[in-house]
């Protein structure tokens, strides 16, 4: 797989457990693509220390400078002495560093690279803009709207090269606002953006330096449409003791399934129109324990597991009876300590390094807000067309009855890039 679709699968599962951690019952949905690409927006004016952990949460281990080879006693002797925001640019050169220091004619002759396999950051940031481009595709049957945006201090100095690079890979601006002296006026200016209301009375203040917002749309229809006519009453299972009442859509038709035996559970593929884009639903066969019956899955929910289960030789396309609920979910996340706790620390404290978005030495992230909403129903996802005709069902057919708690992600397949990671426990 690409580096950076492995890189976003291994951030949202990681992101998951620490939802859970807090929320082990509860609904989930978010979009790790988006918040990713966010978050990789920021890191191009994050140096040192910042950098590195932003870069590990989002699954790039150590990505290559473009000193990558340089040896490890150069670089340590080397001091930054150009104006912050030149990416790439780490002082005098090589030569005027080493009057001390014999070079290898090697070195000599070859530019540095990174190590095999290891990715630069340029290359990590054109992998975004590469995926964003392909995702919004014109004429794709479907419609995925991301946008991200940054409000900044309008008393601090911007660097023109981060300015430039968060347009030229992200499609992304930098709005300057008065924090200091009106953070309401600011708080209202941010909330008239695409997520409305987003950010309650007193989430910002004067102390605010910098909010970063995110903000994703999808909708899509099913390949196979669930006819309207057999959408039923039902009852889900919160629990092995509760139900609640909600409308089940039904149909038969051929579907890729797989029956992964290791945790009682089905996986599931229902393609929207055009096929690049896939709803996978994991479904355990009961509830086996005393909460959601997700426990088992949870915790044998890995990078490599989810790769395995839902690899194409793993999923067979045959006759499926499928039962699923119809339901919208809206879930809104401040995902600081979420990601403090993964690890990314610097940026939000003292110890941040954000000088190649701004000269200033105090410049901290304070918020990143990411909102996502998802509605499943017959049409497919925030659909309204015309209703499919009515498919007969067939007592043969496997069966896949989503009558309790479930996990559910949108792929995108040419990529196999995870868009929308949720979790569905209860009406």
């Amino acid at each position: 797989m690409e580096p950076l679709p492995a890189a976003n699968t291994q951030f949202s599962l990681n992101l998951f457990k620490k939802i859970s951690e807090g929320n082990k019952s509860g609904n989930v949905f978010y979009s790790p693509i988006s918040i990713s690409s966010a978050l990789a927006m920021v890191s191009l004016g994050a140096k040192g220390n910042t950098a590195a952990q932003m870069f590990k949460v989002l699954g790039f281990n150590n990505p290559a400078k473009p000193d990558a080879a340089t040896p490890a006693s150069q670089q340590q002797a080397q001091k930054p002495q150009m104006p912050c925001g030149v990416k790439g640019q780490h002082g005098p050169s090589m030569t005027q560093q080493t009057q001390k220091f014999e070079i290898p004619p090697q070195l000599k002759k070859s530019p540095a690279q990174p190590a095999p396999g290891q990715k630069t950051e340029d290359q990590i940031h054109s992998s975004f803009n590469k995926l964003m481009s392909e995702l919004k595709k014109p004429g794709a049957p479907y419609v995925l709207s991301l946008a991200n945006r940054l409000y900044g201090e309008q008393s601090y100095q911007f660097v023109e090269k981060f300015l430039n690079d968060a347009k030229r890979y992200y499609e992304a601006g930098l709005e300057e606002v008065d924090f200091k002296k009106n953070s309401v006026a600011a708080r209202v200016n941010i909330n008239k953006w695409k997520i409305k209301d987003l950010l309650p009375q007193g989430s910002i203040d004067a102390m605010t330096r910098l909010v970063l917002v995110n903000a994703i749309y999808f909708k899509g229809n099913w390949e196979k449409k669930f006819p309207k006519d057999a959408t039923r009453d039902g009852q889900f299972k919160l629990n092995k003791n509760q139900t609640k009442p909600l409308k089940m859509m039904q149909q038969k038709a051929q579907f890729p399934l797989a029956l992964i035996p290791e945790i009682d559970s089905q996986v599931l593929e229902l393609p929207y129109v055009g096929k690049n884009l896939s709803m996978l639903i994991i479904l355990p066969n009961e509830i086996q324990d005393e909460t959601t019956g997700l426990q088992k899955l949870e915790k044998a929910l890995t990078y490599e597991k989810l790769m395995e289960w839902t690899k194409p030789s793993m999923m067979q396309k045959q006759e499926v009876r499928v039962s699923l609920p119809r339901f919208k979910m809206e879930e809104t996340y401040d995902m600081k300590d979420l990601l403090i706790s993964m690890g990314m620390e610097d940026v939000f404290d003292g110890q941040v390094n954000l000088s190649g978005m701004s000269p200033n030495n105090d410049l901290v992230l304070t918020k990143v807000i990411h909102k996502a909403f998802v509605e499943v129903n017959e049409e497919g996802t925030e659909a309204a067309g015309a209703t499919g005709a009515i498919v007969a069902i067939r007592s043969f057919a496997q069966m896949f009855i989503a009558d309790h708690p479930f996990l559910f992600f949108i792929r995108h397949n040419p990529s196999n890039s995870i868009l929308f990671y949720g979790r569905f426990c209860s009406p």
